[in-house]
């Protein structure tokens, strides 16, 4: 017999555009964004969104009177049963909107822990959106839905019974925290060792990082010719993904793949996820992707670099920007991008679904990771015949004088292979 199907829970994203609100964004592009976040959500069905205007956020219900009796008979009308609101919602108004309309509420936060908690794959992931989860259900009030059957997995903010007693009881919650925090600390150390591993491989580390749905995870694969997870949709990685590249100039380098920044990214989050992106603050570069073609694409990296500061990123790593996506463009946008006055040196024009422009940012990548060189003489005597043909080897002799005790061998090399080769036993 073949499994039961699952019934998808029917939602409706409201986007409250609210006049006072200081961050205020898009309306428009607000709710796409919002709506795609919806719909990033296995087991939803997203039956309408809708912007609502506001002068001012109501302290007890958010919406005024009119606007909460007109939704009322909208979702009736629909048969929804979950109201995604982009936006922070008080515990007090999501338990006073969930009885006016009879339906469960989720608020920006929710949503996005719901759908780390779907995407992590990882031990470390795993554990620490349990945290973040932790940390945003203490601030909420008790709920008891316990009519709504439990249809998927998750956190269980969407279709599931609502909290028991256990879980919304802080001390409860805080002694969670603490078994959570001190799983994640061993796993850390694990992370830790596997990171001082990969220091002494003399290879640079390059960290892409970006908006949710930038392409980071197509370049990857583009890269690397790995099959990395890679979907027109927000949030499609949330673990670092990490492979050896060759570059077209021989070099090998580390690439990581992480997950997608975002704006009003829970503080829950940014704190849970500081140990996954600390990839990013160890990188040797820092490749910022760019939807080019999102009409948000400034405010967007805007975001990532708020969030990268946060991280306490190094201004010291260096770090260039690549717009992709411009398949998304027509000729006369590509041309004026091209030559427009932001493009400045350490940016580049790709495709990662086409690979328009990829090759060109991999030589520029390269160049950029080339190590410095010097220029050292050495003497070699007859006897060291392994030395002389290990700096042949590696192609560093410029030039080899042959004198009474041996050569004098000048050589133009990386501080890296000058090490290596006082490091060796030959």
């Amino acid at each position: 017999m073949g499994s039961t199907p699952e019934i998808a829970t029917h939602a409706w994203v409201l986007h409250p555009d609210i006049k006072t609100d200081r961050s205020r964004r898009s309306p428009h592009d607000a709710l796409t964004e919002a709506t795609a976040l919806a719909n990033a959500l296995p087991g939803l069905k997203v039956m309408g969104e809708m912007v609502v205007r506001l002068p001012r956020a109501h302290p007890g219900k958010l919406f005024g009177k009119g606007k909460i009796a007109e939704l009322s008979q909208l979702f009736k009308a629909v048969e929804v049963q979950l109201v995604l609101i982009d936006g922070h919602v008080s515990p007090v108004q999501q338990r006073n909107l969930e009885k006016e309309w009879g339906v469960k509420i989720l608020d920006r936060t929710g949503l996005i822990l719901e759908i780390f908690s779907d995407r992590a794959r990882t031990r470390e992931g795993v554990l620490q959106v349990e945290m973040a989860a932790l940390s945003y259900q203490r601030t909420r009030l008790v709920r008891a839905w316990t009519h709504l059957e439990r249809q998927r997995g998750g956190l269980g903010f969407v279709g599931g019974p609502g909290e028991t007693q256990v879980e919304s009881d802080r001390r409860a919650i805080d002694i969670q925290l603490v078994r959570l925090q001190k799983q994640l600390d061993k796993v850390g150390k694990t992370r830790e060792l596997h990171r001082n591993a990969r220091a002494k491989v003399p290879y640079p580390i390059v960290a892409l990082v970006g908006y949710t749905n930038s392409g980071k995870s197509t370049l990857f694969n583009y890269m690397t010719g790995a099959q990395v997870f890679a979907k027109d949709m927000l949030f499609a990685t949330l673990d670092p993904t990490m492979r050896a590249v060759q570059l077209p100039g021989g070099m090998d380098v580390i690439v990581s793949d992480t997950v997608g920044f975002i704006s009003e990214l829970p503080t829950e989050l940014v704190a849970s996820f500081r140990a996954t992106l600390e990839e990013v603050t160890a990188a040797h570069l820092v490749v910022h992707i760019r939807d080019i073609a999102h009409p948000e694409t400034v405010d967007q990296a805007k975001d990532v670099e708020s969030i990268l500061e946060s991280l306490g990123l190094s201004r010291d790593v260096r770090r260039i920007e690549v717009w992709n996506k411009t398949d998304m463009l027509n000729a006369e946008e590509l041309v004026a991008l091209a030559n427009s006055v932001e493009r400045i040196e350490n940016i580049f024009m790709t495709s990662a679904l086409t690979g328009a422009g990829v090759s060109e940012f991999l030589d520029a990548l390269s160049l950029i990771l080339t190590p410095d060189k010097v220029t050292s003489k050495i003497k070699l005597a007859f006897s060291e015949g392994r030395e002389r043909a290990w700096l042949f080897e590696q192609g560093v002799v410029v030039s080899e004088q042959q004198t009474v005790d041996g050569f004098v061998v000048q050589v133009r090399w990386t501080l890296r292979q000058k090490k290596g080769f006082n490091d060796q036993h030959f």
